[in-house]
């Protein structure tokens, strides 16, 4: 009976033995692949950047030039009439005032009119 028992503990301690060798397995590999992304990220870098001997040094501008501003993107699609909306709000527990000077804030603070944007559904936050 006592032989078996010694048995029984030496299978047990084999497990545990080959439960830390597959862990440890398993961080070298995970350290091996995160060394490989590094290099192969460094590798790709390097070919997409261009070489700065290659691009000539920018020159002095003798007089400073105003600041042209950029023009406006234009709008895509079909623009819609100043007094048409874009579909229905679903308003949960929220008056009509309330949504509206909700929707108000968010197209001042977007820069948008109000006419171009859609609300789904405006509800309270618990």
């Amino acid at each position: 009976m006592m032989n078996t028992l010694v048995i029984t503990e030496a299978r047990g301690a084999l497990a545990l033995a080959g439960t830390g060798q597959g862990i440890v397995m398993v961080v070298a590999v995970l350290a091996v692949l995160a060394v490989i992304i590094a290099v192969l990220s460094r590798i790709t870098n390097r070919a997409t950047s261009q070489p700065q001997a290659a691009t000539p040094a920018p020159q002095p501008a003798a007089a400073p030039a105003e600041a042209v501003p950029a023009p406006a993107p234009k709008p895509q699609g079909k623009p819609i009439p100043v007094t048409q909306s874009r579909g229905e709000c679903d308003l949960v527990a929220v008056d009509d005032k309330t949504a509206a000077m909700i929707m108000a804030i968010v197209a001042d603070q977007m820069g948008e009119p109000l006419n171009t944007l859609r609300f789904r559904s405006i509800r309270p936050i618990d």
